[in-house]
């Protein structure tokens, strides 16, 4: 689990040298000074969740130990919701309370949201799409999105501002 993220962001967070392609479509060597702010994504596995405070604690004290800033960025979907979107707004606002309580490594969230609720397969004939429903994951919808973003700003609109930045 971890171990292959952390490994991600000590590579990532390392200067880079490697042929690539330059501004004018030529072949040249790239060189980067690498990216100190890089995050793990908690977006469950192996059909179980790890957005609750003891996997996130978890990932704290591993990423710490590796000596990286625990940034942590938790998915609402995936299998934090067993992929049912009805479940995101809990996930959210249980994140929201790990952060009214004091956690510090949460530095952001996923939601899988569109206009519609649900999701479609792609139908043969292409007309008979619903307008604004996904066609991949299973997404809540723009005013189930609107009311979890809206209810989470009102309970940590004095919190954010007082956390430590890194």
């Amino acid at each position: 689990g971890l171990t292959v993220a952390i490994n991600a962001l000590q590579s990532v967070s390392s200067p880079h040298r490697f042929l690539g392609i330059n501004q004018e479509g030529g072949v040249s060597i790239v060189t980067t000074k690498g990216n100190a702010y890089g995050h793990v994504v908690l977006r469950g596995g192996n059909g179980k969740p790890n957005y609750d405070s003891v996997s996130v604690a978890i990932c704290e004290q591993e990423l710490t130990k590796a000596g990286i800033r625990p940034n942590i960025m938790v998915d609402c979907s995936h299998a934090n919701s067993n992929k049912d979107p009805a479940l995101q707004p809990l996930v959210l606002e249980n994140v929201a309370n790990q952060i009214l309580e004091g956690n510090n490594s949460i530095v952001g969230l996923m939601v899988e949201s569109h206009l519609g609720w649900g999701n479609q397969s792609i139908p043969k004939n292409l007309c008979d799409l619903k307008y604004g429903v996904s066609i991949t994951d299973a997404c809540i919808d723009w005013d189930t999105t609107e009311k979890s973003l809206r209810s989470m700003h009102a309970k940590l609109k004095d919190v954010l501002p007082k956390r430590p930045r890194g």
